[in-house]
């Protein structure tokens, strides 16, 4: 390392200091400050770790979380972001606040769509996991294809690595590329030929712009699909579930290539993340009675359905982001068998997307379907999400643009369980002040 680098360095880990011990924490600025010195420090790591990347836009903070959980029954030690600080400086800070490995480590680290080809321009990784693509901060990133972009000039500087990717989704499977590469999906049944809905993004053929159809559909446009025009279709996979079990709020049973394991965390898509860590476990020489093991950790992940103890209330507070991962959050809380609360916390900030309109893809209506007493909308921009849900047919909506009001709201509220869903700097406000309030250990790392 030069004296340049190791100055920075001493000049984030001492800034890392200060804010863990003076303040609530924060895992950029010291990044920030380090880049400024050294743009070029991530070059210094590049010989003291193997990297993974896991990129993507759903699921790459619990994927990253399951990954790690995998990879220590077999390593000493993995280094990681694991409150989802994934753009460069974030990365950085990850690596300058790392006890010094005394031989090479290896690190799993969550990197924005954006900022892959900051991290791979300093640091070759060995292999690259992709969860999906979907519509997501249109302000940042664009269409798809443009994001995918953005992720494949990361990949074009590491044309060795390889690939893990989502076989279920088409876009991964468009460009020819030398990288070796594994695909997992489902495969836990099939059916006659048939179509997604009119309304799901993705449904084009990527070779000749036909509609797609599918012999498996999970949600959106995943699955096992196929042209019937041009012969496209999904590739081989290496790994695939082959059975689903009993699914509900808080946990998720599932078998892959015939063999069962168990997750302590609700929804359909949180088996794509296991089935995506799984994938990198098998990879890297982690047998399937060990990833059984890690499986059955019951780790809260943070912002990712963490469940809160408030004065007697059970609150789960969920990330949200976009429409494929709102409806899948709503398909799996009305699993719950209980009347529930429920509560959205929307914000619109630069790290939520400053467009709201991703709202009105959400599929508010289903919430009839259960029984909710009470309903409640907070955050910067509540006013946005409450005529959304008025718009749904709720009439009766509680509103606390103060988060503080939210918190001393959910003692009164009428059900035991209460489901909060937020958007990424909302979750971050609301931990912030569940820590001032000694509700949860620490706020923002």
């Amino acid at each position: 390392m030069s004296l340049r680098s190791s100055l920075a360095e001493f000049a984030g880990r001492s800034s890392y200091w200060f804010l863990h011990t003076f303040t609530h924490g924060g895992s950029s600025l010291p990044g920030k400050i380090v880049t400024k010195l050294d743009p070029n420090i991530l070059q210094a790591f590049s010989k003291k770790y193997d990297l993974v990347i896991l990129t993507g836009t759903n699921g790459k903070t619990l994927t990253t979380a399951l990954s790690v959980r995998v990879l220590r029954e077999k390593y000493d030690s993995v280094l990681t972001n694991p409150t989802g600080s994934n753009m460069e400086q974030g990365i950085v800070t990850t690596f300058i606040t790392a006890p010094r490995p005394k031989q090479k480590g290896l690190a799993v680290l969550e990197v924005d769509e954006a900022n892959v080809v900051k991290v791979t321009k300093f640091i070759t990784p060995i292999a690259f996991v992709f969860t999906n693509l979907f519509r997501d901060q249109m302000d940042r990133y664009g269409e798809i294809y443009t994001t995918y972009d953005k992720i494949l000039a990361g990949v074009k500087l590491a044309p060795k690595a390889t690939i893990i990717a989502n076989g279920d989704e088409q876009i991964f499977n468009t460009k020819e590329l030398p990288n070796p590469v594994i695909y997992y999906g489902f495969n836990h049944e099939s059916h006659a030929d048939f179509k997604a809905p009119a309304n799901t993004d993705g449904l084009l053929c990527p070779k000749c712009h036909h509609i797609l159809h599918y012999h498996l559909r999970t949600y959106a446009n995943l699955g096992d699909y196929f042209c019937p025009h041009c012969g496209f279709k999904r590739p081989e996979l290496t790994y695939q579930v082959t059975k689903l079990g009993e699914l509900t709020p808080t946990s998720s049973s599932f078998e892959i290539d015939g063999i069962p394991y168990q997750i302590e965390i609700g929804g359909l898509y949180n088996i794509y993340n296991a089935l995506a860590a799984y994938s990198l476990g098998r990879f890297l020489g982690v047998s399937p009675a060990q990833i059984q093991h890690a499986f059955s950790a019951d780790e809260q992940v943070f912002g990712r359905q963490e469940v809160i103890n408030v004065d007697g209330k059970e609150v789960t507070l969920i990330l949200v982001k976009n429409p494929v991962g709102l409806n899948q959050v709503l398909d799996m809380i009305l699993t719950d068998p209980e009347p529930f609360s429920f509560g959205f916390l929307l914000n619109a900030n630069y790290a939520d997307g400053i467009d709201t309109s991703w709202i009105w893809d959400g599929d508010f209506e289903r919430l009839h379907d259960h029984d909710i007493p009470y309903f409640m909308t907070g955050g910067e921009r509540y006013k946005d999400i409450t005529t959304r849900m008025e718009m749904a047919g709720i009439d009766k909506i509680d509103h606390l643009p103060d988060l503080n009001q939210v918190i001393e709201k959910i003692p009164q509220m009428p059900t035991k369980h209460v489901y909060l869903l937020a958007t990424y700097t909302a979750v971050l406000q609301l931990r912030k002040l569940l820590a001032d309030k000694k509700y949860i250990q620490g706020g923002m790392d």
